[in-house]
């Protein structure tokens, strides 16, 4: 009995470690399967990637043959990107969050030559970055014209001064530039300016939350500027419409032009139309009562004007030119106030020291002046350099665009007949070549400052010179002075990112409180 049981246990046991060792080798079998399985798919993957590098490395080469290498000419180095595409998507992932770096990555690439080769906005191009090579192209009317992206052009207009033909460029400015340059034009525009400011800085330290501080600088410059060009007219406007038309306007002016619903291109020019349609209305009105009004404003005087040949503008013209100059006439001048309080506010010493000097200026005045004088305002030089220090730091338009007209040699290299030509202003104005720590807000820099010619062109070089230059640097001082004076600046979220396209700001609009203080 017990040796029988004992033998049914041994067969037991044996069956069992049989069984096992089945189940061991089956396991093995599948592991081994497995493994297979999964070298298989990593070399097919490699094998994909390697594919789908060599095939796209093979398009960049030969998008860089097709625009560069076939005509034989020594471009400057660089890279023509993608076909179609470019180095666009490398220029709006950058300008995402560190705007230098799309600069800094052909610089590190490539050395610095000054100019690069590359494919922006829909054109083959060439960047110029250098300040010898920026006035070199910004004043050579001979060899380029302007060479703005397609929605640029079609937003701007045809008779606009981003249109027009170098020769009429220069008739139409002889015409224009008189109402709002001199000292004439600009101490007329003083008692203006102030009193808007006063008022809306009183408006918004009394409101008890806090404001989007750009929306409201861009009413606050949106009033002066089109009361300067349309005057008393200006009560037959929607102002808070007319706002938001220059902002759709303003997204599509350098974006892609494709004309279609959901685009921003096509929603500028739905803007566009609406806003032409008012001055057009606007303009009539005017003409019917233009010999009972004594005090003229800038439209009166663009339909009065006449040059030496008795050619005067035409509906067209004026409409076109208005569209522009109200355009950038409240944009960059809001902008350019933003970051001037911004920047005061982040620097303590800064601010105290421009506060001191707009003190001791103020009291100096006159106990029978009411409020400021242009006189007061060219007394302001350390606030000059303060609102040079914010232009050369936030570089309010990243770029000016032109256009060869022939083939041009450049510092031994060639920019070919109809490529564009981008004037990089970032470039020059964060290069530590020309600033000494450049990332930093330093007014003090200016103190005696002798940099390369070139080296500071906020508002571009040559005839094509910002017509508007002088009252926008007027609009800032003139706000900035009350602000220093009255009030400080409480951001409410100071760590919020940047958006860099198409103008710098803080994604939240510098949420702030306006805080008006003894």
């Amino acid at each position: 009995m017990q040796l029988r049981e004992s033998s049914s246990v041994e067969v037991y046991k044996r069956t069992r470690e049989t069984k096992k060792q089945t189940r061991q080798g089956g396991g093995g079998r599948e592991l081994r399967l497995s493994m297979e399985i999964f070298d298989a798919v990593i070399v097919g993957a490699a094998l994909i990637l390697g594919g789908y590098a060599f095939v796209f490395g093979f398009l960049r080469r030969l998008n860089d043959w097709y625009y560069a290498g076939r005509h034989g000419l020594h471009l400057p180095p660089g890279d023509m990107g993608w076909p179609f595409l470019g180095a666009m998507p490398a220029f709006l992932s950058s300008f995402k969050s560190h705007p230098d770096s799309f600069l800094s990555q052909l610089i590190s690439r490539h050395g610095r030559t000054g100019m690069y080769r590359t494919y922006l906005f829909g054109s083959p191009s060439i960047i110029v970055c250098s300040p010898d090579t920026c006035r070199k192209v910004l004043t050579d009317e001979q060899h380029f014209k302007l060479g703005y992206p397609t929605s640029t052009i079609t937003l701007a207009g045809k008779r606009s001064l981003h249109g027009i033909s170098n020769a009429e460029h220069k008739r139409i400015r002889r015409l224009t530039t008189s109402p709002i340059t001199g000292h004439e034009a600009l101490s007329s525009y003083v008692a203006l300016i102030d009193h808007i400011a006063v008022r809306l800085l009183d408006e918004w330290s009394s409101v008890n939350a806090p404001i989007e501080l750009l929306s409201e600088l861009r009413k606050f410059a949106f009033a002066v500027i089109t009361k300067i060009f349309v005057g008393s007219d200006v009560d037959y406007i929607d102002l808070g419409l007319f706002e938001n038309l220059y902002a759709d306007l303003n997204r599509g002016m350098k974006s892609l032009a494709i004309n279609l619903p959901g685009f921003a291109f096509h929603k500028a020019l739905k803007a566009r139309e609406k806003l032409t349609k008012v001055l057009q209305s606007l303009l009539e009105r005017k003409r019917k009562s233009i010999k009972e009004r004594t005090k003229k404003d800038m439209m009166d005087m663009l339909m009065e004007a006449k040059d030496e040949d008795g050619w005067q503008l035409e509906d067209e013209d004026i409409t076109d030119l208005l569209l522009v100059f109200l355009l950038a006439g409240h944009e960059s001048s809001a902008h350019a106030i933003m970051w001037t309080l911004i920047y005061l506010t982040q620097h303590p010493d800064s601010f105290e020291k421009a506060k001191r000097e707009q003190e001791e200026i103020t009291g100096q005045r006159p106990s029978s002046q009411k409020g400021l004088s242009l006189k007061e305002l060219k007394q302001m030089e350390y606030l000059s350099k303060v609102i040079d220090e914010m232009l050369r730091r936030t570089t309010i338009s990243f770029a000016n665009f032109r256009q060869a007209k022939i083939d041009v040699n450049i510092n031994g290299y060639t920019i070919p007949k109809g490529w564009k030509v981008l004037v990089w202003y970032r470039g020059i104005h964060m290069d530590p070549e020309n600033y000494v720590n450049p990332e930093e807000f330093d007014p003090s820099r200016w103190d005696n400052f002798k940099g390369k010619a070139g080296s500071f062109i906020p508002f571009g070089l040559g005839s094509r010179h910002c017509p508007g230059s002088d009252l926008a640097k007027l609009e800032i001082a003139i706000f900035v002075h009350h602000f220093l004076l009255n009030y400080r600046l409480e951001r409410i979220n100071e760590e919020c990112p940047l958006v860099y396209l198409p103008i710098p700001r803080p994604s939240d609009n510098c949420l702030a409180r306006i805080v008006k203080v003894e």
